[in-house]
């Protein structure tokens, strides 16, 4: 028997990370029955245990590989979601550098294996986690969505580009597909309760949970990459969004689909502040909103950063009626309150 689509039921695939996990948040507040699919490769179950605290629902949970072919059948025959939510990638700039053939088997696998599944079984809107990578070196700030995408820089920026370019395509020869492509800048911060955050395994590769964890004594000492790019101050320029606010773009988005307000099949948004600011800034911000010094030196640049990159978000705000909300330092002390949490740091 034909089993009936729910437009309120979503699944989130990589959705014990940490993007996902505040996104599985906001979809639950939002009154969406949410699916978390997850190899937890990269990731930690207790991140569900954290949903539960802050929404008084636990997701259901189905651990598989999205490149699993089988694992993706059983999961589409028995969740009638209509809507899939995809984060499931690596996403380490470096080690992309380092290992491109595990990033490009493993991000484009995926992706693919749930277009498949999506087309096969009728299942209708797919939002995509894209970054702002996609951009490269980009010729002129802030980029808008119709700024022209450079060479990536690194191979994981790479599988974003050929992502887009795939999900494009897939909506352009199936009628009944609707997917949005969200572009992220970057994303920092933890939930306001401290339920749930950023949690890397080994060593961070992203700036904030190096600087938290440099502040509670785990790491010696921060390196801030490079000091002599074309920027005030030297160090690389960026867009840091809050995570909370990040995750209700997904919300938005999703609402846009299934209540068939796209203006277009395939749609990308921008999803950043529209503020830049460098990391030199960020490290004394984050001093100031804690009252607390780290210890950094300055490292050599590393492979695959781009000098600088911020949004416009003009499109995002107009169209899905999203706009960042959250102060950086309140996103600051987020981070550190969570670190601490953790740790069990007073």
């Amino acid at each position: 028997m034909e089993r009936t689509i729910n437009s309120k039921m979503v699944l989130v695939t990589g959705g014990t990370g940490y993007i996902g996990s505040h996104t599985a948040v906001e979809l639950i507040n939002a009154g969406y029955e949410v699916v978390i699919v997850d190899n937890l490769s990269n990731s930690d179950i207790t991140s569900l245990d954290g949903v539960e605290r802050i929404t008084g629902h636990r997701p259901t949970f189905v651990e598989a590989d999205c490149c699993d072919r089988d694992a993706m059948r059983r999961l589409f025959e028995s969740y009638n979601f209509d809507s899939v939510i995809h984060f499931a990638a690596f996403k380490a700039v470096g080690e992309s550098v380092a290992e491109p053939m595990k990033y490009y088997r493993n991000n484009m696998l995926s992706i693919l294996t749930i277009l498949e599944f999506m087309c096969e079984y009728g299942r209708h809107n797919i939002l995509f986690s894209s970054s702002a990578t996609v951009y490269g070196d980009a010729d002129k700030l802030p980029v808008t969505e119709l700024t022209p995408r450079k060479p990536a820089t690194s191979p994981y920026g790479n599988t974003k580009q050929m992502a887009e370019d795939i999900l494009r395509d897939t909506v352009a020869a199936n009628s009944s597909l609707r997917g949005i492509a969200l572009r992220y800048f970057n994303p920092i911060g933890a939930h306001p309760s401290a339920h749930i955050g950023e949690l890397p395994r080994g060593v961070p590769n992203n700036l904030v949970p190096y600087i938290t964890q440099t502040a509670a004594g785990i790491r010696e000492c921060l390196s801030i990459f490079g000091d002599d790019y074309p920027t005030p101050d030297g160090s690389c320029l960026r867009d840091y969004i809050d995570v909370v606010d990040l995750a209700r773009a997904h919300v938005v988005a999703i609402e846009r689909m299934t209540s068939g307000r796209c203006k277009c099949p395939y749609e990308v948004f921008n999803v950043g502040t529209g503020n830049p600011v460098s990391v030199m800034e960020l490290v004394r911000g984050f001093e100031q909103a804690n009252g607390i010094k780290l210890n950094y030196k300055i490292a050599p640049r590393r492979a695959g950063d781009v000098a600088a990159v911020w949004a416009d978000t003009t499109l995002a705000n107009e169209e899905l009626g999203w706009h960042a909300e959250r102060e950086l330092s309140d996103t600051l002390r987020s981070a550190w309150l969570w670190e601490r949490t953790i740790r069990g740091l007073k």
